[in-house]
């Protein structure tokens, strides 16, 4: 609820009249009628302003915040990862809150420097040498990597495994409208991409997921062959949670690696900002999107901090442009520098296997339940996916009333078609453990799920 409107009624037929509609009604007319207030509030005359903010008060409070209130299994790309306090206080400092785009690094050499941290720590992460300030989320940094392979080969053939996040490849495909790139989405077979159904002549990418978005751990070496006979780039969409237990992009052959930076710092936040996460090799780094921050010294000879290689329509002709990102997100990119930094190497380590070894245990108790059974026999990390006898937005609606937030339905994730899922992909139950979930919530999952599908 807005605290305070300032537009009079002459405001608003001011407004209506330039946008051609008559009445607020018609302003809104686009909004289905199912969530629109058929009535006006039930409200008194005459209350005063604390007592209308109390009875609004008291209507947020019957929705059930379901990553506090319950347990959260559900993942695809956004996870509910432990935030620790030191990285609240330290990230929400004035100095990082407030600060924009350090172009006069004599004034922002703190921010600068925060970030030249961050993309260090993305570079161990990733496994390749050239990471970028950050993007704005990781469906985004995969259309950065479809530009920059467009610009390292002059081919406009994208390659896309359908274990990529579905929601990546449709902004893939959204973006590809304009560019004239032509996407072409590889299909899963028991999880794992059939990369031999796919004709790759003439492609500029090779775009692969570790793990994929049903979980699945794929050997990348197939993919990475691929990209090599056909002179594509080899773009891995990887977990960067992952990369404490596993190989790194880098590791599997990578030209470039995106990811989603969220589980770093950043809590769920009912959809972002997020942090788009993306690092090359250096064949490729005069086609980096956005900035790097680089180091170097000032005239004194003190260590200093500016951005560099700024290959953008800004600073450089926009023909010889490679992306039209102008800007970056710095403060969860500085949050992740941070969350990073408190948990170091073996905390990370820490972090991925309580991962793996909760997801291991609550799969294994899930497939003794009566009509659970597994879509796809191969390894996996710290999601699965799981078919259920019921619908899963069914059984999502009731382990809610368990307080259980049971997962990600595959159908709603694909818009309601998968052919990568063989058969009964409304039925198919993504769930992802993180080292937040305890035995006795998983325990709780597997007695809640079974009293669910007995009802």
């Amino acid at each position: 609820m807005a605290d305070y409107l300032p537009h009079t009624d002459d405001d608003v037929a001011s407004m209506l009249e330039f946008l051609g509609v008559t009445s607020l009604d018609d302003l809104f007319a686009h909004i289905p009628a199912s969530v629109r207030l058929a009535q006006g509030l039930d409200l008194d005359d005459g209350l005063s302003e604390p007592d209308v903010a109390a009875i609004f008060e008291g209507y947020t409070a019957a929705n059930k915040a379901k990553t506090t209130a319950m347990p959260c299994f559900a993942g695809g790309g956004a996870y509910d990862h432990e935030v620790p306090p030191v990285v609240k206080a330290l990230a929400s400092r004035s100095e990082f809150v407030t600060a924009y785009t350090p172009y006069q690094p004599e004034v922002a050499q703190g921010v600068l420097q925060a970030i030249f941290e961050y993309q260090t720590l993305i570079s161990r992460l990733s496994g390749l040498p050239i990471p970028n300030a950050s993007l704005y989320d990781a469906a985004t940094a995969l259309v950065e990597a479809l530009n920059m392979a467009h610009g390292a080969t002059g081919r406009s053939k994208m390659v896309i495994s359908s274990g990529v996040h579905p929601h990546w490849r449709a902004v893939a495909r959204t973006f590809a409208k304009g560019t004239g790139h032509e996407i072409v989405e590889v299909p899963l077979r028991n999880g794992v991409t059939d990369w031999s159904s796919v004709d790759a002549t003439g492609a500029a990418a090779i775009v692969a997921a570790y793990p994929n978005y049903l979980g699945v751990l794929e050997d990348l070496s197939e993919a990475k062959a691929l990209a090599l006979s056909n002179e594509a780039l080899f773009v891995v969409g990887a977990d960067p949670v992952a990369a404490g237990v596993l190989k790194t992009a880098g590791q599997w052959g990578a030209d470039v690696f995106v990811g989603e930076g969220q589980a770093f710092g950043t809590p769920l936040s009912f959809g972002g900002p997020y942090l788009g996460l993306f690092a090359c090799t250096e064949a490729q780094v005069r086609r980096l999107p956005g900035r790097i921050v680089g180091e170097t010294v000032d005239s004194s000879g003190r260590k200093a901090y500016v951005t560099t290689l700024r290959a953008r329509e800004q600073d450089i002709r926009r023909e010889k442009a490679t992306s039209n990102v102008c800007t970056n997100q710095t403060l969860m990119a500085v949050t992740a520098a941070i969350q990073l930094g408190w948990l170091g190497t073996e905390g990370l380590r820490e972090v991925a296997t309580r991962c793996a070894q909760g997801a291991h245990y609550l799969f294994d108790e899930l497939l003794r339940i009566n009509g659970v059974e597994e879509v796809s026999d191969q390894p996996f990390f710290r999601e699965f996916a799981i078919r259920l006898p019921k619908s899963a937005d069914d059984v999502i609606d009731a382990m809610a009333e368990h307080h259980v937030l049971a997962g990600l339905s595959a159908g709603a994730l694909c818009d309601g078609d998968d052919p990568s899922i063989e058969s009964g992909v409304e039925r198919v139950l993504v769930v992802s453990v993180t080292e937040r979930r305890t035995k006795d919530e998983l325990d709780h999952y597997v007695s809640a799920l079974r009293e669910v599908l007995q009802a």
